[in-house]
C-alpha cells in the first residue's frame, strides 16, 4: 500500500499555478519519517531551551574558572601572595611575633582570652525534632548553614526562655570549648586567630593559652548557675599559674568580655555561695595585667537601638532601601520581628545599656563631647586641629524628629509617658506569627512614647521598662546602671553590680595593671533620630529616620545617626573614661591604686585588597589584627610593664571630655 499521496489535477498541466497548489514533498523512507516525527515531538521548537542552555553554559564556565583559581591557589608557593603585595605596596614589615622573636622575646606569662558577645561559637547538645542530625554542630559561628536551611528552627534553638533567661524545655545549646571557640567567627573572618599565631611565634602553645569561652547569651551570673563557667575560669587560671613557675596570667578580654571579666574579678573574691570564695587577694596572686580591647565599660548607645527597634546604622539603611521586606509581612518573612523576639531573650545584651545616666552621657542640652569633628576624613587621620568643630548634643540618645534633636529643650513640649495607659492592640496583632512585647503596648502606648520626644541616658531605662517589661524584669535582677553613692553600702555586694565599674571597686591588687586598648578615628554611633513606622500588621512601631541628614551644616548626622569618635561600635567616652579618670590613681573605685594605661590605635584602612582587613585597623573586631596592638600584647605577655611600653598613647580628646564629667572620686 503506497504511502504517497498524489495530487489531483490534469496530467497535461505540467506547470501548475503556485498560488493554487503546493509543491509536493519528496518521498522519504518510512523508518526515517518515524524517527523525524519522534524528534519533532520531542523537540517541537529547537530554540525553546536556548536560554536555559546559555545559563547552564555560563554556570559551567564560572565553576570551571573557580576551580581553576582554587587549583592555582593551592599550587602556588606560599610566598607568592607576599611577593605580589610587596610588588604593589613595597616591602611588608614582619609580623609582630617574628619581629619580637628576633629581639629575643619569649613566652613568660600565660595568656587568657575572654571573647565578647557573638564572637564565640555555640553548639547544639539537645534539641527538638526539627534539629535532628545537628548534635554538637555549630548553631552560631562557622558557616551558619542551619540558619539558611531551617531558619525558624534555628531561631527557636538560639532563643532562651523569656521568663528565666535560661534553656527552654528540651533545648541545650552550649559554648564551644578550646581555642577554636573564637579564633575565627566564620571561615576567613578572624577574631583571635592572628593574635594566637603571633603569640605562638614567641613560644606560646595551647598549654600556655586559654580561651575562656562562655555562652554569651546568658547573664553573667547565670553562666555560673547553669554551666559553672566562672568556676572553670578560676580553676584554669590557677592551674596555668601553678604549672608555669608561678608566673601570673595576662588576661585579654574583648568587647563585652571586658564586662564579663569585671564581673569575674568580683565573683572570684566574693564568699560562696554567691561568689567563688577565692579571698580578697586572689587577683593579686594570679593576675599580672588585664588588657581590655574595645571595652564598652560604660555601655554603648548601639545597644539601646538594638533593644528598642532591633536596628543599627546598617540595618536602618537596609530598611529604608527596601521598606517592608525586613519588618512587615512582605513574603511572610517578618525578619526583624523574629530577630527581636530572639535577641530580647539574651540577657547579656542588657549589660551594655549605657551606665552612669546623664552624669556620664549628657543631658537635654549638654554632652561631654560638646563639639566633635565629624568629618570622616578628619577622623581617619585624627587631624582635628584645623577642622571646624560642629556642635552636637549627644546627650539626646533618642529624639523623635530631627527638629527635636536640634531645638533647645525649653522650646519643646513633652508629655510624660511613664503613667500612660497602654491602648488597644495593634492592628490584627492577634494574627501575627511572631509575638513581640510591642503587641501588648497598643496604639496608645506607642503614641505616648513618641510624645515624650527626647530620651537621655537617664530616661532610657524607663523607656525600655515601658516597651519591654519582661526583658527588663530579668535585666533588673542581673545588672545595674547607676553611680554608687557609698560603695561601703552592703547592697553593692550583690552580683548585679559587679559588671558596672561605677558601682564596684577594683580588686586590692596594687601590682596589677589595667589597660584600655581601643581604636579611634572611625565615626561611631552615639545618638539617633527616630520616627513612627506607618501602621501595619505585625510591625515594630519605631525605626531610625534615615531621611534625617545634617548636610554640610552638621556632617555628624547621617542617615538618622549622630556619630562621634570611636571604633565603629564603642564610643571613645565609654572605652576610655574609666582609665582616663575614674580609675586613674587612688580613687574610691580603685582604692589600691592599680596602674591604668590608655592605648589608642589610630585607624588606617587597608591600602588595597591584598591587605585584607588591614594591619593598622582601629575597627572594633579588625583591631585584633592590628600589628601595634599585637606588639603591645606580646611585650606585656613577655614581661614588660605599661611604663616600658611608653605609658599612655592617646589620639582623641578623652582627657578633655573626662574633665567635663562631674563625678565624685
Amino acid at each position: 500500500m503506497s504511502f504517497l499521496r498524489r495530487r489531483k489535477g490534469k496530467a497535461e498541466n505540467l506547470e501548475p499555478d503556485e498560488s493554487e497548489t503546493e509543491k509536493e514533498p519528496e518521498p522519504e523512507p518510512q523508518g526515517e519519517k518515524q524517527t523525524t516525527t519522534r524528534r519533532r515531538r520531542r523537540n517541537p521548537n529547537p530554540n525553546r531551551w536556548s536560554c536555559v542552555a546559555n545559563c547552564c553554559w555560563l554556570i559551567g564556565v564560572i565553576c570551571s574558572i573557580w576551580w581553576f583559581l582554587l587549583f592555582l591557589l593551592n599550587a602556588m608557593p606560599a610566598s607568592f601572595p607576599q611577593y605580589v603585595t610587596e610588588a604593589i605596596t613595597g616591602p611588608v614589615s614582619d609580623p609582630p611575633g617574628v619581629k619580637l622573636r628576633k629581639e629575643g622575646l619569649t613566652a613568660k606569662h600565660p595568656v587568657v582570652f575572654v571573647p565578647g558577645i557573638v564572637t564565640g561559637g555555640l553548639e547544639l547538645w539537645e534539641g527538638h525534632s526539627c534539629a535532628d542530625g545537628l548534635f554538637r554542630k555549630r548553631l552560631w559561628g562557622g558557616t551558619f548553614g542551619e540558619l539558611y536551611k531551617r531558619p525558624l528552627c534555628w531561631v527557636e534553638h538560639m532563643s532562651l526562655d523569656n521568663e528565666t533567661g535560661l534553656d527552654p524545655a528540651g533545648i541545650r545549646v552550649r559554648a564551644v570549648s578550646g581555642l577554636v571557640a573564637a579564633d575565627y567567627f566564620a571561615p576567613g573572618y578572624f577574631v583571635w586567630a592572628v593574635l594566637i599565631a603571633n603569640l605562638a611565634r614567641i613560644g606560646y602553645e595551647e598549654k600556655t593559652m586559654y580561651m575562656a569561652s562562655y555562652d554569651w547569651r546568658l547573664s553573667f551570673q547565670n553562666t555560673e548557675v547553669r554551666d559553672q563557667t566562672l568556676s572553670r575560669i578560676k580553676s584554669n587560671i590557677e592551674l596555668m599559674v601553678a604549672t608555669n613557675g608561678g608566673n601570673k596570667v595576662v588576661v585579654l578580654p574583648h568587647s563585652m568580655g571586658v564586662l564579663y571579666f569585671l564581673h569575674f574579678m568580683k565573683w572570684v573574691e566574693a564568699p560562696a555561695p554567691m561568689g567563688g570564695g577565692g579571698g580578697s587577694d586572689w587577683c593579686a596572686k594570679h593576675i599580672k595585667a588585664v588588657m581590655n580591647i574595645g571595652g564598652p565599660f560604660l555601655g554603648v548607645p548601639k545597644a539601646v537601638a538594638g533593644l528598642f527597634s532591633i536596628e543599627a546604622k546598617d540595618i536602618a539603611v537596609a530598611r529604608a532601601f527596601a521598606p517592608g521586606v525586613l519588618d512587615k509581612d512582605v513574603f511572610g518573612l517578618q525578619t526583624l520581628q523574629h530577630m527581636m523576639r530572639m535577641t530580647r531573650t539574651w540577657d547579656s545584651t542588657m549589660s551594655m545599656i549605657p551606665k552612669g545616666g546623664d552624669t556620664i552621657w549628657g543631658g537635654l542640652d549638654w554632652s561631654p563631647e560638646e563639639y566633635c569633628h565629624c568629618d570622616a576624613k578628619k577622623l581617619k587621620n585624627n587631624d582635628t586641629k584645623d577642622a571646624d568643630p560642629y556642635g552636637v548634643n549627644y546627650g539626646r540618645i533618642i529624639s523623635f524628629g530631627k527638629d527635636v534633636a536640634e531645638t533647645h529643650s525649653s522650646k519643646i513640649e513633652r508629655i510624660d509617658f511613664r503613667d500612660a495607659v497602654k491602648g488597644n492592640l495593634l492592628a490584627n496583632a492577634t494574627h501575627c506569627d511572631v509575638w513581640t512585647e510591642y503587641h501588648d503596648m497598643g496604639v496608645g502606648g506607642v503614641k505616648a512614647v513618641s510624645d515624650y520626644k527626647i530620651y537621655t541616658a537617664g530616661s532610657i531605662l524607663d523607656l525600655l521598662h515601658f516597651v519591654a517589661p519582661k526583658m527588663m524584669a530579668r535585666g533588673d535582677a542581673h545588672f545595674s546602671y547607676g553611680i554608687a553613692d557609698n560603695l561601703d553600702d552592703p547592697k553593692y555586694e550583690h552580683y548585679k553590680y559587679w559588671s558596672n565599674p561605677l558601682e564596684t571597686r577594683l580588686p586590692n591588687a596594687p601590682d596589677m595593671e589595667i589597660y584600655s586598648m581601643y581604636g579611634v578615628g572611625i565615626p561611631t554611633e552615639r545618638a539617633y533620630v527616630y520616627k513612627l513606622t506607618p501602621t501595619a500588621e505585625c510591625y515594630i512601631p519605631f525605626q531610625i529616620d534615615t531621611s534625617a541628614e545634617g548636610g554640610s551644616d552638621n556632617p555628624c548626622l547621617k542617615g538618622g545617626v549622630y556619630s562621634a569618635d570611636g571604633d565603629e561600635t564603642v564610643p571613645v567616652l565609654s572605652a576610655g573614661f574609666m582609665c582616663a579618670k575614674a580609675w586613674r590613681g587612688k580613687t574610691r573605685f580603685n582604692p589600691s591604686g592599680i596602674r591604668t594605661y590608655l592605648r589608642e590605635y589610630d585607624h588606617a584602612p587597608p591600602a588595597n585588597l591584598l591587605e585584607g582587613r588591614g594591619t593598622q585597623s582601629g575597627a572594633h573586631v579588625d583591631i585584633m589584627g592590628n600589628f601595634a596592638l599585637i606588639e603591645d600584647v606580646l611585650r606585656v605577655a613577655a614581661g614588660a610593664t605599661g611604663d616600658e611600653l611608653g605609658g599612655d598613647k592617646v589620639h582623641s580628646d578623652i582627657f578633655k571630655w573626662s574633665e567635663r564629667i562631674n563625678i565624685d572620686l
